[in-house]
C-alpha cells in the first residue's frame, strides 16, 4: 500500500515538473529577471530626448482619454511607448510616421540606445523600493519575421522572442502570457489579454511590463487616517478615509501657485517620487496684502502640458508644511486603445498598414493595444504596475502651509533624476476603482 502510494506520489511530482518545465520554456526568459539592453552610445542629452518624448505622450494621451472617461484615469506612459516602441522598430512609410508623431521619437540611432538606457536605469535595482520593467515577443512559432528585426528588438529593448501556436492554441497562448505578465507585475495585472482577443489570424503579440512598489521618505501614520468628506464635485461629497501628517521635521518641494499647488512626496532611496497637482479650493488668506481670497478652480483650469510642468516644478521650493492630507485610494484600469491611438493620429496602423520592416511583407496589421494599470496608496508607500499588449495579426480657509487633496487632483509617478513619467493618475472619487 505504502509503495503504491509512494509510486504514485512520484508519478504525481514528475507531471508536476514536466508541466512547470513546458511552462518555463515557452517563457522567454524569468520573469522578474529581464535581461539587459545594449545601451552603448547612449547620452544624457538623448536620454533627456527619449524622457521629453515619453512625457509629451503622457499628457497628450491624458487629453485624449479625458475626452470620454468621466471618472478616475490611470495608465502607464512608459509601458505603452515601450510596446509601441519595439512595434515601430518593424514600421516603414506612413505608418512609421504616423507612429513616431503620436510618440515623438526621436531618429532612431537617438531612440534606441537611450530607450535602452533608460530601461537598464529602471531595472537597475535599489534597496530602498522595487521597480522593474520587462519586454517580450510572442511569435507565431512558423511565421518567418526578420531576423534584423528581432535582434535589434531583444538588443535594445531587451525583447526577447518565445514562440506559440497562435493557429491551433490559441486559448492556451493567451494563458501563457497573460501568466507572464502577472509573475512579472508581481499578481497586480491579471487576465490582460481577454478572450476572443487573440484568433487563428494572431501572428505577434508585443508586451510590455512595469511594476513599483515604494515606501514614502516620511510615511503617514495609520493612526491619524479618519473618515472625512472628498468633494467630487460641489454638490457630490464622499466619504473616503484621509490619510494625514503634521510634519515635524520635514520639508517638502512644494508650490502655491495661482490656480494650484503642486506636492513632491518622495520615496524612500531618493530616486522615485509621487508630484500631486491640486487645484485651488475654498478659503485662504493672503497674509502679504491681509486680503480674504477664495479660489474654485478645477482640474479643467489647469494648464497641462510638459512644458507646463516643468514651469510649476521650476518654481518648487523645500518647504515647511503645516500638515499634508490625502486620500488612500486603489485604481484598477483597462483601456483598449485601438480608437484612442488612432484619434491621435496613427490611423494606419491598424489598417493598411506597413510593417514589412517585421517580416519583409505588408501582411501584418495591429488588431489592438490593451494596457491595463493598478495602483494603491496608502500610509506606507505606493504599489503601481501596468502592461501593454500590442496584438497583431495578418491582415485583415486653510493656513498657508496646508496640503488637503479632498477634491480632485493628478498625480504622476516620476523618476526624480530625469523627470521621465512612469505612471500617470487622475483621482475623481478615491472610494472607486
Amino acid at each position: 500500500m505504502n509503495k503504491n502510494f509512494l509510486t504514485f506520489g512520484i508519478a504525481l511530482l514528475m507531471v508536476a515538473i514536466v508541466t512547470a518545465s513546458a511552462v518555463l520554456f515557452l517563457y522567454p526568459y524569468q520573469p522578474n529577471q529581464p535581461p539587459k539592453a545594449d545601451d552603448t552610445g547612449s547620452t544624457q542629452s538623448g536620454i533627456q530626448e527619449v524622457v521629453n518624448a515619453n512625457n509629451q505622450f503622457a499628457f497628450e494621451l491624458y487629453s485624449e482619454l479625458d475626452k470620454s472617461e468621466q471618472g478616475n484615469i490611470f495608465y502607464s506612459p512608459y509601458s505603452i511607448s515601450a510596446a509601441l516602441a519595439m512595434t515601430y522598430e518593424g514600421a516603414k512609410g506612413q505608418t512609421a510616421e504616423e507612429m513616431k508623431s503620436v510618440f515623438h521619437f526621436p531618429e532612431s540611432n537617438i531612440l534606441r540606445p537611450n530607450f535602452a538606457a533608460i530601461y537598464n536605469e529602471i531595472n537597475r535595482g535599489n534597496k530602498a523600493y522595487e521597480l522593474r520593467t520587462g519586454n517580450a515577443l510572442w511569435a507565431q512559432y512558423d511565421y518567418k519575421f526578420l531576423e534584423n528585426y528581432t535582434n535589434r528588438v531583444e538588443k535594445y529593448y531587451g525583447g526577447k522572442v518565445a514562440n506559440l501556436d497562435f493557429k491551433q492554441e490559441t486559448e492556451k497562448s493567451r494563458q501563457t502570457i497573460n501568466s507572464f505578465i502577472e509573475e512579472q507585475t508581481n499578481n497586480k495585472i491579471k487576465d490582460l489579454i481577454p478572450e476572443g482577443v487573440l484568433s487563428p489570424m494572431t501572428r505577434l503579440v508585443l508586451t510590455n511590463a512595469i511594476y513599483f512598489k515604494g515606501t514614502w521618505e516620511w510615511e503617514f501614520d495609520k493612526s491619524d487616517t479618519r473618515e472625512q468628506d472628498f468633494k467630487v464635485t460641489p454638490n457630490n461629497i464622499v466619504k473616503t478615509p484621509m490619510m494625514y501628517m503634521e510634519p515635524d521635521k520635514a520639508r517638502f518641494n512644494y508650490a502655491d501657485l495661482e490656480k494650484l499647488q503642486i506636492l513632491e512626496l518622495p520615496y524612500k532611496g531618493e530616486k522615485i517620487s509621487m508630484l500631486v497637482l491640486l487645484p485651488k479650493q475654498g478659503e485662504d488668506y493672503d497674509f502679504e496684502t491681509g486680503e480674504r481670497v477664495v479660489s474654485n478652480y478645477t482640474l479643467e483650469d489647469i494648464e497641462l502640458s510638459a512644458e507646463k510642468l516643468n514651469e510649476y516644478k521650476a518654481q518648487m521650493q523645500e518647504t515647511k508644511l503645516d500638515s499634508i492630507s490625502l486620500p488612500k485610494f486603489e485604481l484598477d484600469t483597462k483601456y483598449f486603445m485601438k480608437e484612442t491611438l488612432s484619434a491621435m493620429g496613427m490611423p494606419t496602423a491598424f489598417g493598411a498598414a506597413d510593417f514589412s520592416g517585421m517580416d519583409g511583407t505588408r501582411n501584418l496589421q495591429i488588431s489592438q493595444v490593451i494596457h491595463q494599470a493598478f495602483v494603491k496608496v496608502d500610509e506606507q508607500g505606493t504599489e503601481a504596475a501596468a502592461a501593454t499588449a500590442v496584438v497583431m495579426k495578418e491582415a485583415a480657509a486653510m493656513p498657508r502651509n496646508v496640503f488637503r487633496a479632498d477634491h480632485p487632483f493628478i498625480f504622476i509617478i516620476q523618476e526624480t533624476e530625469t523627470g521621465n513619467i512612469l505612471f500617470w493618475g487622475r483621482v475623481v472619487d478615491p472610494t472607486k476603482q
